[in-house]
């Protein structure tokens, strides 16, 4: 294998793919990138036999071929190099030779024999979606997924494809958000399936506002193929978590009392604030409704006291109820609306946060002390 390629290009691809690879890994193999060169792009591809990461970029290549390299030696020399062009050049013992400017290194590589194969997909379970509504749905869901082992099928969210509608929800048991849209499903694209968090960290970051997401999936595995305006795409494949996910519209409250509607980032700074006197033994912040009135407290014996007010347009009788701050903040963090709506039953029963919009959070309050 024989290329020239500019700087730019290898480190973009590289920055795209290298993430998955593990550092503690036994099979030295899953420590190197595949570089495919033929036409006239280099591929990269990346796994940790969950999750892999492939992608192309532009270069010349002088004679095509296939072989691994450590990628994080090969991102640190590349990332340091001054010149804007590379020459990679690799023999038939995988012994790569990179030369740029006055600067020449070797790095010993392992055979792309070796690399695990792709798998394929068959094209009928295949949905095409716009890449910004897939970015603005994980956005909007990933916070809320459950970082408990013990309950392995929360630790990620749930991609359900039925009745013209891509839903995603998670949830880690004391809260819940959930976000659907319209988007063309196929009769046999239906079904419904959980992406592992590390793959939606993975989606988050490469994820564009331009494009489009081409998924597939099959039993216990699912591509996002992410194609930008310009034809060159990026391939994320991953295993996907095996197990029932619980029933999350049970949870969701039927009917609600109370609709408090208020200014998203008003109500953000306000819980921020409360949130700093908070501590481990006391995490919560006591929302207290009167007319007109919502009033933010937050209380520990041993750090301090907080109270914020508000002006809202609030009815109803006067109401307390107290929820953990965090579990506030990350979905007003994740939306953009000016106006949210909180809906409320009792001092026991589960909040809801809404927009004008399809997007839906349910969070259980906290015992008032």
């Amino acid at each position: 294998m024989n290329l020239t390629i500019s700087k730019e290009q290898i480190i973009n691809g590289l920055q795209a793919v290298q993430n998955v690879v593990s550092t503690r890994t036994t099979l030295p193999i899953l420590s190197n990138v595949l570089l495919r060169a033929e036409g006239e792009r280099l591929e990269l591809t990346a796994t940790d036999l969950d999750v892999t990461i492939s992608c192309g970029v532009e270069a010349k290549i002088k004679k095509p071929g296939a072989s691994t390299i450590p990628v994080k030696r090969l991102f640190g020399i590349v990332r340091e190099l001054n010149n804007a062009e590379i020459d990679l050049e690799v023999d038939e013992k995988n012994i790569c030779s990179i030369r740029s400017g006055p600067s020449f290194y070797k790095i010993h590589g392992l055979s792309a024999d070796e690399f695990p194969p792709l798998p394929v997909f068959k094209e009928e379970k295949k949905v095409v979606v716009v890449q910004e509504t897939v970015k603005t749905m994980m956005k909007k869901t990933s916070f809320a997924i459950s970082t408990d082992e013990s309950r392995y099928v929360l630790n990620g969210i749930l991609i359900s494809l039925k009745d013209h509608k891509m839903t995603m929800v998670a949830t880690d048991g004391r809260r819940l958000a959930l976000v659907d849209e319209e988007v063309d499903v196929s009769e046999k694209s239906q079904g419904e399936f959980i992406v592992p968090a590390k793959t939606v960290n993975e989606l988050n970051r490469l994820l564009q506002d331009k494009g489009e997401v081409e998924l597939r999936y099959a039993e216990n595995q699912a591509a996002f193929t992410l194609k930008d305006e310009k034809g060159s795409a990026v391939l994320i494949v991953t295993k996907l978590i095996e197990g029932n996910y619980p029933n999350y519209r049970q949870v969701i409250p039927a009917e609600t009392k109370e609709r408090v509607g208020l200014v998203r980032e008003e109500f953000l700074h306000a819980l921020r604030r409360a949130e700093i006197m908070t501590s481990e033994k006391s995490n919560s912040v006591k929302l207290n409704f009167s007319k007109n009135k919502l009033e933010i407290t937050a209380n520990s014996p041993e750090v301090g006291e907080a109270k914020e007010s508000l002006a809202v347009n609030y009815k109803g009788p006067d109401m307390a109820i107290a929820f953990n701050p965090k579990y506030m903040i990350d979905p007003l963090n994740a939306l953009t609306n000016d106006e949210v709506f909180l809906e409320l039953i009792d001092e026991l029963s589960p909040g809801v946060l809404k927009i004008n919009g399809p997007f839906l959070y349910v969070v259980m309050p906290m015992r008032l002390t």
